[in-house]
């Protein structure tokens, strides 16, 4: 990383948007494998010592006396954090700097004063509250730790800000305040901080022997034998200091401690951190064989049925014959794959035992878990409310999971400054949000959700500041929503203050210069920052570089890393709550809108997900990754610790993602329009996990970032395990042979950065080569060194990587990253990783991992099931079609993938299919020539295998019978309605080229505040309601036709009207939540429901007139029916 010292001091700072690294994730050395020795000061730093001051014979200080060994960086040894004050500088920096940058132009750092009005809590957020910088003529505010305090570079105790402070070192070196070189080893704490673990390293002889101990310890080639200091001092290598205490030597309480000493993890045996548990005998055997029973009959059903065609109708027969066959199929496609249904568990304690523990390697039980980024995609902040958004990052910023080793990313695709605002107003709440729920063990950790409880708050709660302290956060939290929810009105007053004081500047210009007063003045009417600056992006009245699809690229640390050892919090901070002994550290949180520009296709949300796996390649690099929507919060905080431990066990370098089922807030207690969707998250998702893993489903899916770059999994037999793979990461080529180091920029773009970092994410994701079965593993401790700082030149280089042009000529989207080309690129994404050879796992948790919303209004569900429709059609027409998979693909997989693209088209079967009910009663035939014994033999066994599949798959997939049957009504109206849309649609695209629109789903929720399921009863019109109501209209008419004829007929025929009532009943009973949609609240029926009701009565009534004329006979009328 380049030198502070050598950056400009400017408020904003132009330059390339390149730049390189030594180490691209900050994880790697180039020290050599020397032993060197240091001194530890008073202040908690090391002095380095050279050989010659080793080797002198004359007496040492008392300072000599505490000394450590410090080995450079191994896998399984790492050094502490010694960063200057440069360092911290440059990272407060770069977290108060706005870059942004794009397709010509160069990248710009903009140095922040505030980024939101109101008074921030973070301490290093940019309008925090701080000491002013003691150089004349200078406003900036001084250095700030993580903590708010001020850095003082000097023993004059001089302060001085980040820009000052690098012009003086830049020019003299000297410090303005005592004129004295700056002295960097013993500026800060006199105290030392031993909250990370490290303890001071006691003198080795208390009795006051030869104090000369490098003189005593040397070896026979005349080194120091520090392995024999260490055994005779009773020693241990770990962090920092060599040494481990006893028991109570430095009175610990006995609970937080240790007690005698180290643990040594070494001994205990292997155990697995995940298990699969296979469904009970008595249930799936059963299951199984009412599959292969119904599958027999089927066939001879079918054969049955077009043996003996009904000669008297013909085209009915026919059109009965074609949609059974299809049906038939469509079941052997959704059926089949649920063959081998399994369920998991995973232990959390095993996974804490092995990587976070302390052990004498690690005494200070530095996590080694692998880091993980986190994305949240938001586009619109009318139909996302950032409100939502904002509770969705808290959650994030507070789970459980190592601070350092969790990276959370924010992209806006739409560049509103609102969203802008409301992240940093989030951001700054976390400050208080997080240690809050560290505090007290606080579930769910989305505020929101969390103060809407209907519990006692209290419940296994002991501390005793518990409801003073959850007081205080309620009412901040009631802040904060008030100020989110105030941004919109905020802005726009700024914005026309200062659009007003710009006009007047302009008239004033044109007065001094003379021009003709009557001239119209023209200003554009930008969108301001807090800090009084034009805002980069999405301008509220659009112009030419700042409308929603053109606008540069913006990227804003909101939050630096953390430091690497825990920073517990003390009564002496300026804090709202006492949160000492509480880690008050934040993760790293970035906010990002890619670069638009007209001309540019930008691919939607797989475009906008790719922009954040590369940004966070260069700036966190985290091997695994986790998005999720905007309305989607972690209601477990321990979920990804439930992921890690799939991914970190035996057989997870084969795992390409983790896939959490769905669960949904708000929806009516009925679940009228099958919203949770249960029997999709529940059984076939539970039931592809036991072939080669569930689809991806958009959001709550942890990925291995390896696999999204579109490599293979690892091969053994290809590349064979050796002791250098296992301690070093290896080259892309050595997992893709055809790719050429030299095509690097084909595939992934022209970032250097971008390409080392690569194989070190592999490397990192790989689980612990602690069993002889890992093929692909890591040594323990490999993961435990603090990541680099951000510097200006890392986040200008993540900038350019999200500009409009980047992915010109390369392979994102086509085989890296989230695939374009689809509607739906969740699906085809992960079907192109299942096609590659690599696993899914389903991860189910006993407490739901994720929860979000979805939408309850009929319009609003079926816009939603026409968009995932529309895509399955995109799909089925595409190369990504399961027809042309590859053999990596396990058969079962494929015919789960085939039916993806094939469901939709079950609509034109399923329509003709609901109208012969009616067509059957008003002809007076019927699908068979006559009821005969072979024909309700068939029917009543079928009935028979399809409610003890129902019965049994409701028993391994635990969800109710309710939800099942939902699920069924909803699978008739989804399909006569938005799935017949959806295949019209993707021919008109594949024939015609029309474009497929695509249509936000709301996540804002009704006006009205009494009734939560006040959209429940919204009637809003659309063309996808027409197609059910004609079915429903026409089945009625032709069961009250019917059923008149078959009473006024000479000879009537009550079996063939109860055939066809039957199945007319049958399309009405699962058209019935439609039904109930469409009459909207009671006692708030809309009046188009009155003009059908009428309509139908003067119907009916012309028919009766039909049927029997006044003056007529039954006679007359019966038998020779003819439609009027």
């Amino acid at each position: 990383m380049a030198s502070l010292s050598s950056q400009p001091s400017k408020k904003v700072r132009s330059g390339s948007s390149g730049g390189a690294k030594d180490s691209p994730s900050g994880r790697t050395s180039s020290s050599g494998q020397t032993v060197k020795f240091a001194r530890r000061t008073s202040s908690g730093r090391y002095v380095s010592l050279s050989r010659e001051d080793l080797d002198m014979s004359g007496e040492f200080s008392g300072d000599y006396m505490n000394y450590t060994v410090h080995i450079p960086p191994t896998p399984d040894n790492q050094p502490m954090d010694s960063s200057s004050v440069a360092v911290k500088a440059e990272e407060q920096y770069v977290s108060n700097s706005l870059f942004t940058g794009g397709f010509n132009s160069v990248t710009r750092a903009h140095l922040m004063d505030k980024v939101i009005e109101s008074q921030v809590n973070h301490p290093q957020m940019a309008g925090a509250k701080g000491s002013s910088c003691g150089m004349p003529a200078c406003d900036g505010k001084a250095m700030k730790d993580e903590r708010g305090n001020d850095i003082i570079p000097c023993e004059c105790r001089f302060k001085i800000c980040r820009d000052c402070y690098m012009d003086a070192q830049k020019d003299t070196g000297l410090c303005p305040g005592c004129k004295e070189p700056y002295k960097l080893g013993d500026y800060d704490d006199e105290i030392p901080d031993f909250s990370s673990g490290a303890l001071p390293l006691p003198a080795p002889n208390k009795d006051g022997g030869n104090s000369n101990m490098t003189m005593m310890k040397r070896n026979q080639n005349g080194e120091f034998d520090h392995n024999r200091w260490l055994f005779e001092t009773k020693g241990t290598y770990g962090y920092g200091n060599a040494f481990w205490p006893q028991d109570d030597m430095y009175g610990d309480d006995g609970e937080d401690g240790f007690k005698g000493g180290m643990p040594d993890n070494s001994d205990k045996p292997w155990k697995p951190l995940s298990r699969t548990l296979p469904i009970p005998a008595a249930i799936i055997s059963p299951y199984r064989l009412f599959i292969a029973i119904r599958f027999v009959i089927l066939g001879f059903f079918l054969h049955w049925r077009v043996v003996n065609p009904n000669t008297d109708a013909i085209w009915l027969w026919l059109m009965s014959v074609s949609c059974e066959i299809w049906f038939a199929f469509s079941w052997i496609l959704d059926q089949f794959p649920k063959l081998f249904p399994v369920n998991r568990s995973t232990d959390l304690e095993v996974l804490r035992d092995k990587f976070d523990m302390p052990s004498p390697s690690n005494p200070t039980g530095r996590s080694d878990l692998p880091g993980i980024d986190m994305y949240v995609s938001t586009a619109d902040p009318e139909k996302e409310p950032p409100l939502t958004t904002a509770n969705t990052i808290l959650s994030i910023l507070a789970v459980d999971y190592p601070v350092e080793k969790l990276a959370c990313y924010v992209s806006d695709d739409g560049g509103a400054l609102l969203t802008f605002e409301a992240m940093a107003e989030a951001a700054s709440f976390a400050d208080l949000w997080v240690p809050f729920c560290r505090k007290h063990n606080i579930e769910p950790r989305n505020p929101d959700s969390y103060f809407s409880l209907k519990i006692d708050p209290t419940k296994n709660k002991s501390r005793t500041d518990f409801v003073k302290d959850r007081r205080k956060i309620k009412r901040e939290y009631d802040e904060f929503k008030v100020r989110i929810n105030g941004l919109p009105d905020s802005i726009r007053r700024r914005s026309d203050a200062f659009n007003a004081r710009e006009e007047m500047k302009m008239i004033k210009h044109m007065r001094e210069g003379g021009a003709d007063p009557t001239e119209p003045i023209k200003v554009q009417k930008a969108t301001w920052m807090a800090d009084g600056t034009h805002w980069p992006g999405t301008w509220t009245v659009p112009t030419s570089e700042h409308a929603k699809g053109d606008h540069s690229g913006i990227l804003q640390v909101m939050l630096k890393p953390p430091s690497p050892d825990p920073l517990m919090g003390s009564a002496d901070d300026d804090k709202l709550i006492d949160f000492t002994d509480v880690d008050i550290r934040l993760p790293l949180f970035v906010y990002m809108s890619r670069e638009k520009r007209p001309g540019y296709e930008h691919n939607k949300k797989a475009g906008a997900m790719n922009a954040l796996v590369r940004a966070s390649a260069i700036l966190s690099n985290g091997p695994f990754i986790l998005n999720l929507d905007c309305d989607h919060y972690i209601y477990n905080c321990k979920a990804i610790r439930e992921g890690m431990c799939f991914m970190m066990d035996k057989g997870g370098e084969d795992i390409c993602y983790i896939q959490f089922p769905q669960r949904f807030e708000g929806i009516d207690p009925s679940d009228r329009y099958a919203n949770n969707n249960t029997v999709f998250f529940d059984g076939n998702m539970r039931a592809l996990d036991g072939l080669q893993g569930p689809f991806y489903v958009g959001t709550g899916t942890m990925f291995r970032r390896f696999a999204l770059y579109g490599f293979d999994p690892p091969d053994p037999n290809k590349n064979p395990q050796n002791k250098d793979t296992e301690m070093h990461a290896l080259n892309p080529t050595d997992f893709d042979s055809d790719l050429d180091v030299n095509l690097l920029p084909k595939r992934f773009g022209n970032s250097t950065m971008l390409a080392e970092s690569i194989p070190i994410a592999e490397f990192q994701g790989r689980p612990l080569a602690d069993h002889p079965s890992v093929s692909y593993g890591r040594p323990p401790g490999a993961l435990r060194a603090p990541r680099d700082p951000l510097d200006a030149a890392t986040v200008a280089e993540a900038v350019s990587v999200i500009s409009c042009w980047y992915e010109d000529k390369t392979e994102w989207g086509d085989r890296v990253g989230w695939i374009y080309g689809s509607v739906t690129e969740d699906v085809v994404t992960g079907y192109r990783m299942h096609n590659r050879g690599w696993h899914s796992v389903y991860c189910v948790t006993k407490r739901d991992a994720f929860r979000g919303s979805a939408p309850i209004n009929l319009t609003d569900r079926l816009h939603q099931v026409l968009r995932w429709a529309t895509g399955s059609v995109e799909i089925f027409f595409s190369r990504n079609n399961a027809f042309l998979a590859s053999r990596k693909l396990k058969l079962l997989q494929r015919l789960a993938y085939l039916n993806v693209g094939i469901y939709p088209f079950t609509s034109l079967f399923l329509i003709v299919y609901c109208f012969l009910p009616a067509l059957s009663l008003i002809s007076g035939h019927f699908i068979v020539k006559n009821l005969n014994i072979t024909f309700l033999v068939y029917l009543l066994i079928q009935s028979l295998c399809l409610i003890g599949l129902a019965i049994l798959e409701v028993k391994w997939s635990g969800i109710g019978l309710e939800e099942w049957w939902r699920n069924e009504q909803f699978w008739v109206i989804g399909g006569t309605s938005a799935h017949f849309a959806a295949v019209i649609q993707g021919l008109l695209k594949v024939m015609a080229g029309i474009e497929i629109s695509f249509t936000l789903t709301t996540k804002s929720a009704a006006e009205d505040n009494d009734d939560i399921y006040a959209d429940l009863y919204i009637v809003k019109w659309t063309s996808l309601m027409i197609p059910p109501i004609v079915i429903a209209m026409v089945n009625i008419v032709a069961m009250v036709i019917a059923f008149l004829r078959t009473i006024y007929a000479t000879n009537p025929s009550w079996s063939k009207f109860i055939g066809g009532a039957f199945f007319s009943f049958w399309v009405l009973a699962h058209l019935y939540p439609f039904a109930k949609g469409l009459m909207g609240r009671r006692g708030k029926t809309p009046t188009i429901v009155f003009v059908w009701s009428g309509l139908i009565a003067i119907t009916l009534s012309l028919l009766w007139m039909a049927i029997s004329p006044p003056g007529s006979t039954p006679a007359a009328t019966g038998g020779e029916f003819k439609f009027p």
